[in-house]
């Protein structure tokens, strides 16, 4: 089934200002509360983490809620418009806090954010993977959001500027409350929801998922180890650039340039899943980024233009890194519903949730801790060994991760015919 240009657009401006949530979450937070409101990375670090492991219980209990209790008559919309409140109040706290406000403050609200994010961003992906069927469809409805978000993200860095941390937070922050709640009425008013099946009580437990769709963990754990490789940069981007680099003003058209690589980059993808497998499309992408990044961790001080270089060829790719996994995983969710006549798609988008926030925030506040362990300080004064660790989590540990991530799907089974095989088992 293809899914009309206006239906696309529809679903997926919400992305905007949601883009705009991820990018200061997971690369302005850490540097921002350590340098500005003065608390230790390993802190934040260790935030991350246990707010982490909380969504290994609330990502999948809002898969099944979104699943089995419709609202209105509808699994997916009602919930977005239930946690709009609940994300603009925390991100407004986290980006623009008062003064004074310390640790519990930062911890408590990264919970809340964390409680309404789940709430919205389950739903909003399982929507998503429902519009069509079609294997190709698929990557062209992922690409269509991911894109979106990559424009968001390019916003969010725009209205950050060249301001002081403390005044480009809360203009994006500004940005996100006022945005999210315009975009996503106007999604839920204009994009159809579509009903795939019944979820019943009596399904299996999503332990049973990874016992019995091994094809499902494996492409979860390829997503996080690739997650974890994207996760180190984003985390670390602007110690590096302002310690390793030696200039902290060259972040945020850094951040433009890569990011609107990744936009440009976008048609590409689209024109690949039509023609070429998924996964091998998606192992390529994250070749070619892993060979060209390498390069970033014989940088030092000044070398500015050779890192612009780096970031425009890296950002090419990640669109594939977007779009790809999350069109695969939609695959997976209907080889499960032809097995168990169930469909379960916030479920398993919920898990595909925790991989996702998981890989990011657990490498990051990994990395945070053991940067601090080494003599690592946000604000500044780091002797070389301290700059040497930085730069090997930055640029180093992204490319094993990612080679990784490849020889786990170079050669997944869930073909396009396969897929084809799956859907007529449907029906």
């Amino acid at each position: 089934m293809t899914v009309s240009r206006a239906t696309l657009a529809a679903y997926a401006v919400p992305a905007l200002p949601l883009a705009a949530i991820y990018l200061p979450v997971y690369v302005f937070l850490a540097p921002f509360w350590s340098g500005t409101m003065g608390l230790s990375v390993g802190a934040i670090g260790a935030v991350f983490i246990a707010v982490r492991l909380f969504d290994a219980v609330s990502d999948p209990m809002m898969g099944w809620l979104s699943d089995r209790i419709p609202l209105r008559g509808l699994r997916r919309k009602p919930w977005l418009v239930l946690a709009l409140p609940g994300v603009a109040l925390s991100i407004w706290a986290l980006l623009a806090p008062p003064e004074g406000a310390g640790l519990g403050w930062f911890a408590g609200f990264m919970v809340t954010l964390t409680v309404f994010w789940t709430m919205y961003l389950t739903p909003y992906f399982s929507w998503g993977a429902e519009l069509t069927d079609d294997y190709a469809e698929r990557t062209r409805v992922t690409v269509w959001r991911e894109t979106v978000g990559l424009v968001g993200t390019v916003v969010a860095m725009v209205a950050y500027g060249t301001a002081d941390a403390e005044t480009g937070l809360a203009r994006v922050a500004l940005f996100v409350v006022i945005g999210l709640p315009i975009l996503t009425l106007y999604a839920v008013w204009r994009a159809p929801e579509r009903t795939t099946g019944p979820s019943t009580p009596g399904a299996q437990t999503l332990l049973q998922v990874f016992r019995e769709e091994p094809v499902f963990a494996r492409l979860m754990l390829a997503y996080f180890l690739n997650g974890a490789a994207n996760a180190l940069p984003a985390t670390l981007f602007l110690f590096f650039v302002e310690f390793r680099l030696g200039d902290a003003e060259a972040g945020g058209p850094l951040l433009i340039l890569y990011f609107g690589a990744a936009v440009l980059g976008a048609p590409f993808w689209i024109w690949a899943g039509k023609r070429f497998e998924k996964h091998r499309i998606w192992c390529v992408a994250m070749i070619y980024a892993a060979i060209i990044f390498a390069f970033a961790f014989t940088l030092g001080l000044g070398d500015v233009a050779a890192f612009a270089v780096i970031a425009g060829l890296s950002g090419l790719a990640l669109g594939a890194d977007l779009s790809l996994p999350a069109a695969m995983q939609a695959d997976v969710v209907d080889l499960d519903t032809a097995r168990t006549g169930t469909a379960r798609t916030g479920a398993f988008f919920a898990l595909w949730s925790v991989a996702t926030k998981a890989s990011v925030a657990i490498t990051g506040g990994v990395a945070l801790l053991w940067l601090e362990a080494v003599g690592f300080s946000g604000q500044g004064g780091n002797a070389e060994d301290a700059l040497i660790w930085l730069a090997a989590l930055y640029a180093l540990a992204p490319v094993v991760l990612k080679l990784m991530a490849v020889a786990l799907m170079w050669g997944f089974p869930l073909t396009r015919a396969k897929q084809a095989e799956v859907r007529a088992r449907i029906g």
